[in-house]
């Protein structure tokens, strides 16, 4: 970092006075940090001190968690206050579960993960949004004393399959608990802060588009990193180097024949060599250029030994593939590269072996263990979800150690997990979305580049773009520039919240708090923008009326029969499969308008042609307003109407009843209000049944397997032969049927339906259940073990819920088979 000047020290100086009087808590916490806050995490502590809820907004790795930090410091001046932290997954509650325990100690932090409780009774917990949700609907006395919510990766509310959960925590909250959310840079911010003080009262929105660490963009051409755009254009025109337009620009051989451009390049090709033996100092290297007349991609082995050399590590590689991460770990092996020292290794060594030594050496040896230490021990790994959670965390920690040098990497790894890096390089700009590949988004690029620059370490981060064919530098410079990155809502009303809301609220009351979601807020704020449209579009309709006045009679009147005719005449021409009897009837209203047309005052008048001109405007414009007013009647209410059809779905089921004029809940939509996932109505209904009665444990473990398993799109699923034997099978059989039943039921009352269950799982998770030895079950699942751990803890979730909530011997089964499950590998807690 530079020096501040004297005038800039001064003018600090002064600032940190006029805070220690104003907001002297914020003064205090900020001289206690290890580095000096930016102004928008003062903003953001200094909101929270006079009593507001704060929105902040900031690039990835800029440190808004330290408003969040800042909100549990002021519960923790307060004997009795409560402060949580939500994050959106997992392994980020451990991770700052750990950060939190290191500042409060032990006894004032807990954990609620859904598969971990750690001192749930704590002022200080860090939990997932769904426990979060879950407390507020259940009316949980840990709510008691609650002051501050954290709720991390707030953008998370897009996210279609769980977003839902953020916007009802942000509604149910109790009026006095104050909110910290905090988001990536989403282009909306404003819209979403205004919603926020609508909902929650006083909101302060923070937005902050500076990285705290200038970004470098660089392309990777052949074994040179060239500037993405031309320094010398200077920062506000980010004009892209015209040595790349060069470059993409070459067409043929004939360049291969011209003396003088061969010879400039040699002469590049000696300085780029004199500058590898200059040392680098300074973190900036030599603007270097391309040998353009051979692109040839570099090898991953040589792209990391580049990095080595230019002093670039550590770097993540972003390869949007498992298959791909897991490869360019095996190149960069076999091509001999080793980036650490002897101590390093030795270092590294201890970590792991301290990290995995509950698990037992038969699984460590199915998993890969010596290969993937001894890759470790090289300084490089690979990171995405097929990854053990547990191999996955010792990466996370060697990395942020420095021990780790190079990770090659999913996109997951971009999502909140403190992994910065000096260097993120970008092998390609596209990526497979399940149905084809398609270009990644600026907001994409910007979350997976916001790695790169390590706050109080790097000068600058650099992000690299490795040339392809039919790279266009025009393309990468416009998605490093934008920042069009919205925060849409994707919450819908599910059965398990209507019970919820009907039984806490009433139905009417519950409507009114539906219409007060995000999705509400953004459809009518559309709605005010198309009912602007219509009132200035009414405003040229009027005058366009004004000019068709026709002195003989009403032309609005005789345009429209013109129209009818014209478009039955249409009609009667190109529908070559009418019936005589439909083109008789057609000619008989034609005859009926032409007659009526040629009667009408109108069509005597001598300037009836230019009257028709401006008619045709009219009509034109008229049908234009029309579709408009449709669109806001769609809008109006959106919400609502679902959860309109939701309740006709619970009625006809008899999960809620109407008595004396009230909606209420029957013993059944009692039962539903503890059911939560995406299929609510299916677990309800089956147990009302009695459908998995007669399962063991095992057989249970399994078939709660196929209610949370979402297959792969080439998963043809096992067939009859490939399901466990015995009760489970006639289980299975019923289930679906009643699946496919509750799906009819739901077009019919216009909703959308589900996905069929997938029993692709099923007889991995029996024999797991049965005890069988990992490589058998991963053999059985054909899964990665970081899959199959992460479909086991969806099973146990499940499983937990019917614990709680089946009656007599299946709540017993349910918690058998969660115990069956939970063993081994998926066990594991790095907490």
């Amino acid at each position: 970092m530079t020096d501040p000047g004297p005038a800039e020290r001064y003018a600090r100086a002064r600032e940190s006075a006029a805070l220690d009087r104003t907001h002297p808590i914020t003064a205090a916490f900020a001289a206690a940090q290890r580095f000096t806050l930016d102004e928008f995490q003062l903003e953001g502590c200094r909101g929270l001190e006079e009593g507001r809820s704060v929105l902040v907004a900031a690039p990835t790795g800029a440190g808004k968690t330290i408003v969040g930090e800042f909100a549990v410091h002021l519960a923790m001046r307060e004997p009795g206050d409560k402060a949580f932290y939500t994050t959106p997954i997992k392994a980020l509650s451990n991770q700052k579960f750990r950060e939190l325990q290191d500042v409060y100690g032990a006894d004032e932090v807990g954990l609620l993960t859904g598969d971990t409780n750690i001192n749930g009774s704590a002022r200080i917990v860090v939990m997932t949004t769904e426990v979060l949700r879950n407390m507020l609907y259940a009316d949980s006395p840990a709510l008691r004393g609650l002051r501050y919510v954290v709720m991390d990766e707030v953008h998370y509310l897009a996210d279609r399959f769980r977003g839902a959960v953020w916007e009802e925590i942000i509604i149910h909250l109790p009026p006095s608990v104050r909110l910290v959310s905090l988001s990536a840079t989403v282009s909306n911010a404003e819209e979403f802060g205004d919603w926020l003080d609508t909902v929650r009262g006083d909101t302060e929105v923070i937005v902050s588009e500076t990285r705290p660490v200038p970004l470098e963009q660089h392309v990777l051409v052949r074994g040179d990193l060239l500037p993405l755009f031309d320094d010398r254009a200077g920062i506000a025109t980010a004009q892209v180097n015209q040595e790349l337009m060069r470059i993409r620009s070459f067409k043929g051989p004939a360049f291969e024949n011209n003396r003088r451009v061969q010879a400039t390049n040699s002469a590049r090709n000696a300085g780029y060599e004199a500058s590898r033996r200059r040392p680098n100092r300074g973190g900036k290297r030599p603007v270097r250029s391309a040998n353009v007349h051979r692109i040839e991609r570099l090898d991953r082995p040589d792209v990391v030994e580049l990095l080595a050399r230019s002093n670039l590590l550590p770097a993540i590689f972003f390869i949007f593939s498992r298959a791909g991460c897991d490869a360019a770990v095996q190149q960069v092996r076999r091509a001999g590269v080793r980036l650490t020292s002897q101590d390093e290794r030795a270092e590294i060594r201890a970590i792991v072996e301290e990290r995995t030594r509950t698990l037992h050496d038969e699984d460590l040896a199915v998993l890969g263990y010596w290969e993937w230490l001894e890759n470790l021990e090289r300084g490089v790994a690979s990171h995405h979800a097929g990854l053990l959670p547990a191999f996955k965390e010792v990466v996370e920690d060697l990395f942020q150690r420095k021990l780790v040098k190079v990770v090659f990497a999913t996109e997951t790894l971009a999502l909140g997990i403190n992994m910065p890096a000096r260097t993120v390089v970008l092998e390609k700009l596209e990526k497979f979305n399940g149905e084809a590949r398609v270009a990644i988004t600026s907001g994409e690029y910007t979350q997976l580049t916001g790695r790169a620059g390590r706050r109080g370490i790097d000068v600058e981060g650099h992000a690299v773009v490795q040339w392809t064919e039919g790279l266009d530098p025009q393309a990468v410079a416009a998605l490093a520039s934008r920042r069009t990155y919205p925060l849409n809502s994707s919450f819908r009303p599910t059965y398990n919240m209507a019970v919820n809301l009907i039984d806490q609220f009433g139905r009417p009351r519950a409507r009114e708090i539906l219409e007060s979601s995000f999705a509400q807020f953004q459809a009518d704020r559309a709605v005010v923008g198309i009912a602007r449209q219509v009132r200035e579009q009414e405003e040229s309709l009027a005058g366009y009326e004004k000019a068709m006045t026709c002195d003989r009679g009403d032309f609005t009147e005789y345009s429209a029969i013109r129209r009818d005719l014209s478009d039955i005449e249409k009609l009667n021409r190109t529908d070559a499969n009418a019936t005589r009897a439909a083109r008789d009837k057609r000619q008989k209203e034609i005859a009926s308008l032409r007659r009526r047309m040629q009667r009408h005052p109108c069509h005597s008048c001598p300037d009836r042609e230019h009257h028709a001109r401006w008619a045709e405007r009219y009509w034109k414009l008229r049908r234009t307003i029309d579709k408009l007013r449709q669109q806001i009647e769609t809008r109006t209410g959106t919400v609502a109407r679902i959860f309109d059809r939701v309740v006709e779905v619970l009625t006809e089921l008899d999960y809620v009843r109407i008595e004396d004029d009230a909606t209420v809940l029957t013993p059944a939509g009692r039962t539903m209000r503890r059911i939560y996932g995406e299929r609510d109505l299916l677990v309800a209904e089956s147990l009302r049944r009695g459908l998995w009665k007669d399962l063991d444990p095992a057989a249970l473990a399994a078939l709660a397997c196929c209610l949370v398993y979402e297959p792969r799109r080439d998963d043809g699923g096992p067939g009859e032969r490939g399901l466990p034997r015995g009760p489970f099978r006639t289980a299975f059989t019923d289930t679906l049927d009643l699946w496919q039943r509750l799906d009819d039921l739901e077009r019919e009352h216009r909703l959308p339906g589900s996905e069929p269950i997938a029993a692709g799982l099923a007889q991995a998770m029996h024999s797991w259940a049965r005890g069988a030895m990992l490589d058998r079950v991963l053999d059985e699942a054909d899964l990665a073990a970081g899959d199959f751990v992460r479909w086991s803890k969806q099973t146990i979730d499940l499983l937990d819920q019917l614990s709680i909530v089946a009656e007599g011997p299946l709540a017993a089964t349910a918690r058998k088979a969660l115990d069956a499950v939970r063993r081994g590998i998926v066990a594991y807690s790095g907490v």
